[in-house]
């Protein structure tokens, strides 16, 4: 069994700024992480490699920095890594990335069919979660979102539980398919010692736009991006609410007191009681 994980470098959304003269992302002294659904994703592949065997590749596009996401994979249990890095991919929307990395999980799988491909459920960066079905449906496979459990593997099918918005799913699809990881699916783990050593010397395979064989550069980066950021701007501060201090109880006599004084303002301006 082969699992391919796509990872993504992101700024820690934590400590991120807006400037307020461009309205973009401020990425200056910012830290960046590995996204954390794509890590709770990588150790769900680690798992399934435990208990059923196999091996687990991840995949990356970015710039050359980008190769420490790879190397925290590979901590906590990963066997290779990928990454993709040319000044051609900069600038992409979710369909221009989700071409990108399509090209290279065909190159990968040309070497080792891959059986299954997994991705966090949204990178925290952007939020779309578009970038996984779109990886999907251009390689027509099916795409099974928000899994919160991985039950059963065989070699032509995977039985998942899929979180609703109001409740869950028990399901089966066939092989090859790709799933998209939440959080609750698992805990990350301590990496042993061992692939913390693997970690430090592990070199990515590193691909540039012209090693990925036949590739259309109008689909690629800026060219291949038809989103457009009009306007990005911080929420505004919320103001006024009332701060409850001291004991339960006296908390709880706050409370009341605000909300008879709400209801008499609703009743002088006209309302009626509910």
């Amino acid at each position: 069994m082969h699992i391919v994980v796509c990872v993504k470098q992101v700024p820690d959304t934590k400590v991120i700024k807006i400037n307020p003269k461009t309205n973009t992302l401020d990425r200056r002294g910012v830290p960046s992480i590995m996204n954390p659904y794509d890590a709770h994703a990588v150790q769900e592949a680690v798992r399934l490699k435990r208990e059923y065997g196999g091996k687990v590749s991840v995949l990356s596009m970015g710039p050359p920095q980008a190769e420490a996401v790879i190397k925290k994979s590979i901590e906590i249990g990963a066997d290779e890594g990928y990454l993709i890095s040319d000044r051609a991919f900069a600038g992409a929307d979710t369909l221009a990335t989700s071409y990108a990395l399509t090209k290279a999980l065909e190159k990968i799988s040309s070497a080792s069919p891959i059986d299954m491909i997994f991705c966090g459920k949204h990178a925290i960066d952007g939020d779309t979660g578009q970038v996984g079905p779109g990886i999907a449906s251009r390689l027509d496979i099916p795409p099974v979102t928000n899994i919160t459990s991985i039950t059963k593997v065989t070699k032509d099918y995977v039985e998942l539980q899929r979180k609703l918005q109001d409740g869950y799913a028990h399901i089966r699809t066939t092989l090859p398919c790709l799933i998209t990881i939440e959080k609750e699916i698992n805990e990350i783990e301590y990496a042993p010692f061992p692939n913390m050593l693997k970690a430090v010397s592990c070199q990515p395979v590193v691909w540039n736009v012209d090693q990925l064989g036949e590739v259309d550069r109008k689909q690629l980066g800026l060219k291949g991006s038809p989103t457009v950021v009009g306007k990005m701007f911080a929420p505004p501060k919320q103001e006024g609410g009332h701060r409850l201090e001291g004991s339960p109880q006296e908390q709880v006599d706050q409370l009341l007191h605000v909300l008879q004084e709400k209801r008499h303002l609703f009743h002088k301006k006209g309302g009626a009681a509910v």
